[in-house]
Formats: structure tokens, sequence, C-alpha cells
């Protein structure tokens, strides 16, 4: 009897841990990625020029290309300097912004892109995509999975706190989504993707009870593990639908509306948080809200740097983001009016 089974794309290589990065090379070998080193590098701002340079020793064929910020201009400028050249793959090493563009400019290219993360802001280590900027707006664009993910803890330990503190409050952020989506498909019959959902439920669990800080070498290797999964969840899904909901939503309302107040795992935590809030499911916002705290993230419009006013303003926008997708924010249809008297409850219910 034949046996059913379902293909669940993933990375070829996975490799998390201290000392990472030494090991990049061999991986591009052994997997035969590019036996004779001939990739080329995206670096970022930040870290990635010195893991570039520590790099050459290994790559010595390898051409260096320098990525400044994160939009699909700087991607299609990558892709066009990569057109003059030959390579096997293409190696995006940094944060976040560094690595969209190159998932981007490979995809672009038909290339495979092998993601070197040096810190452990969002989930979109091993997603299949990516968040760019075009015409003073973001936006999110399909492209195709890293063919190999690295997470070198060492250089992640030397991120800015923030940007742990950010990959906590994204991947916890995937409860709210879920509960989106399955109020979605008890409301309109929308198709739920059990597999996708126990990939991303299984990330935020990872995370949200632990008592370790963002200085334990454990709790970062969990972090670094439940992002990964959660671009798997992604991925399984064919959208972003398991890791993104009203939370999401509202985020990148915020982005639109107020640019530059938060990070996108500040704002997804926060965010999470309310639409908890708005649910009325009193387990999950008591389990975010003690887990904001205790990493100490941002819980309340005030600790974004928002007014109410501004909070209400980004709440009754963003169902207009995701026109597609069904949330909290749809369901409840809220007015302005509601909007604001919702806010104005969550306020005096968190901000204390």
């Amino acid at each position: 009897m034949p046996l059913l089974t379902r293909m669940v794309g993933t990375p070829l290589a996975i490799d998390i841990g201290p000392g990472a990065i030494a090991s990049l090379a061999p991986l591009l070998a052994d997997r035969r990625i590019s036996s004779g080193g001939h990739v080329a590098i995206a670096v970022g701002p930040g870290q990635g020029a010195e893991i570039a340079a520590t790099l050459r020793p290994q790559l010595g064929n390898a051409e260096i290309y320098t990525v400044e910020g994160g939009t699909v201009d700087a991607s299609r400028g990558l892709a066009g300097q990569l057109r003059a050249g030959f390579y096997d793959a293409l190696v995006g090493i940094g944060g976040g912004r560094t690595l969209d563009v190159a998932k981007h400019a490979a995809t672009l290219l038909g290339l495979p892109m092998v993601a070197v993360a040096t810190n452990l802001s969002h989930d979109g280590i091993a997603s299949p995509v990516a968040s760019l900027e075009e015409e003073g707006r973001k936006h999110s664009y399909g492209v195709q999975m890293p063919i190999a993910v690295m997470v070198d803890l060492d250089y992640v330990r030397r991120s800015d706190p923030v940007m742990r503190r950010s990959g906590v409050g994204d991947v916890i952020s995937n409860l709210t989504a879920i509960a989106d989506w399955r109020l979605a498909e008890r409301t309109r019959g929308e198709y739920v993707d059990g597999v996708a959902v126990t990939f991303a439920r299984t990330a935020a669990m990872a995370v949200l009870n632990r008592d370790e800080t963002i200085e334990d070498e454990s709790f970062l290797l969990a972090l670094a593990e439940a992002l990964v999964l959660s671009g798997l969840a992604m991925a399984t899904a064919g959208s972003s639908r398991p890791c993104s909901g009203g939370e999401h939503e509202i985020l990148h309302a915020i982005d639109h509306l107020f640019p530059g107040t938060s990070g996108h795992g500040e704002l997804a935590g926060a965010a999470a948080l309310f639409s908890a809030f708005l649910s009325g499911d009193d387990v999950l916002s008591r389990d975010i809200d003690i887990c904001l705290r205790r990493h100490d993230l941002p819980r309340t419009p005030a600790d974004l740097g928002l007014s109410e006013e501004q909070f209400a303003q980004a709440v009754a926008w963003a169902p207009s983001t995701r026109p597609d997708r069904y949330t909290i924010l749809e369901h409840l249809d809220m007015g302005e009016e509601e909007v604001s008297e919702r806010v104005r409850a969550y306020g005096e219910a968190y901000g204390r």
C-alpha cells in the first residue's frame, strides 16, 4: 500500500550555535551549493562587513557587495551588480533588512541564497517573505526560501539588546495570528493549514514561558530556532498567515502613519497583546503580558511613544493594510468611536 505523505520544503541546512560562521565554507561545499566558493556576499553596515572579512581566507573566490537600507531599489541595485558576474549563490550576511534585500535580489536572478543572521530581530531569517520599502511604504514580497540558514550566537550576543528583545515580540505574536486564522475558519470557512499552525505555535511556545533572559545562550538558541521555525510555518502555508494576523495589520499601519516609532518585533508584541485583549482571551492576554514584561518589551501605546489617539488611528486604518485578511479587527468591524473606546480600556487595563 502506498504511503501518503506531504512534502514540506525546508533549507538544505540549518546551523545555529556559537562559532557557526566558521563552517560556512564547508557547508557551501558539502551541500554542493558552491564547491569552489564562487559566491557573492551581500553585507550590511553592521557586523556583516566584519564577518565577511573573517571569511575572506576561506572564500577567496567570493565577491563582497555592501547593502544599504531595506528597499526594493537596494535589491534591484544589488541584482544589477550581480548580473555583471557569475556566481553559484548569494550569501546574505547581516540583520533583517540585509537578508530581505538579499532574498529579493536572489529571487530576481534565480540564484540560491544562503542567509547568515547576525541578530534575531524578527522571523524573516528563513521565511519565503521579504519586507521591503517602496515609495515610502513597506510591502511584503514572496521570495524563494534560503537554501541554507546560519545563525552564529557569538555575533547575536554582540547585537543590540533591543534587536534580541524584538525577536521575542515577533515570535510570540504567532499566537494571535493563529487565533485570527482559526477565527477566519469558524466565521467564513477559510482553510487552516494544520501543519503550518503546528510549526508556528511550537515556535511561540518555545519562547513564551522561558525564564532565561536574552543574555543566556540557551534562550538565544531557543529564540533562533523559534524564528527559523516561524519561517518554515510561512513556507508550509504558502503565505504569512500563520505568523501574521491583526497584530501585524496594526504594526504595518503604525509603520505607515508614524514611521520610525519602534522596531518590527516591538510593535508586533504590543499589538499582539492588544489583539488578545480585543478577543477577550484572558489566558492568552495574561501569558503575552507576562512575557513582554519579562523581556522589558513595549506593551502600551505610551511604551511605543504613541498617544492613545495615534494608536487608535492606526488600529482604525489597520484593516486596509491587508484587505484580503480576516482577523479580529475585521470581525469586530469597529467604527472610530468604538476603536477609541477599546484603546482607552486597553490603556486602563495595561497602563500600570
